[in-house]
């Protein structure tokens, strides 16, 4: 599956308030950052309860929160008019002139 055939398919699970407004947007982001959080939260948990030892069902557990991750992801793009493919496609494009002009690491978005 690609990355515009899943999102397609998100988005014909998409019920929530305010679709194609500010509402929805927010919705989105904010569903978003709670389930990045849901990831950080269960590696926090690998390191405070296993001593830092990643198991395969511990593994499995946080690819199911990144499965959350994606869909929000696509319902964010969704809701500014883009496409999974063409964003991921311009962060690859981004990340490639960086490493270019030997800027990979470093802060700021413009550089």
């Amino acid at each position: 599956m690609n990355l515009d055939e899943y999102q397609d398919s998100a988005i014909a699970t998409a019920i929530y308030p305010g679709r194609w407004q500010v509402g929805g947007l927010l919705y989105a982001t904010l569903g978003l950052t709670g389930e990045a959080g849901e990831v950080a939260d269960k590696v926090k948990k690998i390191v405070r309860d296993h001593e830092g030892i990643l198991d395969d069902e511990q593994a499995e557990a946080i690819a199911k929160e990144l499965g959350d991750v994606l869909w929000y992801a696509a319902m964010v793009a969704d809701e500014l008019g883009y496409r999974l493919s063409d964003v991921a496609e311009r962060n690859v494009e981004k990340l490639a002139s960086r490493a270019e002009r030997e800027v990979l690491s470093g802060a700021g978005d413009d550089r």
